[in-house]
């Protein structure tokens, strides 16, 4: 049996150092300007912009986008004192893999998705109001 679609995968599998949100946006369709829409749920996509608590993590792995369906900007978790970043977990997280062929050669790479946003060590998290209810 083919595996189809995205696996899931553990928050600490991922970042098993922690990780750190930058900021939120919407991603929007290149071509007609609008929101793009998760094509298993229908939900707009939205890219919280992280980076990578390991200090082994070098170029491309240090700073990546996770993916997120809401029908409402994620929410992050509060600012905590005393750090430049706001320290974050992703719930409910898959890995995608697809081959990058924008470079001088192809490589597999990964598309990082998740359900919601929550503070480190939360236990239901703070999601978008519309996962809540899901």
């Amino acid at each position: 049996m083919a595996i189809q679609g995205a696996l899931p995968v553990a928050f600490d599998v991922v970042f098993p150092a922690g990780a750190f949100a930058l900021g939120v946006e919407a991603i929007t369709d290149f071509e007609t300007k609008r929101p793009q829409m998760d094509k298993d749920t229908g939900l707009p996509l939205w890219a919280v912009d992280v980076i990578d608590a390991d200090p082994e993590a070098r170029g491309k792995a240090k700073s990546v986008k996770v993916k997120v369906a809401a029908n409402v900007c994620p929410t992050l978790p509060d600012e905590v004192p005393g750090l430049p970043f706001r320290p974050i977990e992703f719930e409910a997280m898959a890995v995608m893999p697809y081959v990058d062929d924008n470079g001088r050669r192809p490589r597999v790479a990964y598309s990082l998705r998740a359900r919601g946003v929550k503070a480190p060590g939360a236990a239901g998290g703070r999601r978008a109001p519309a996962k809540e209810a899901a």
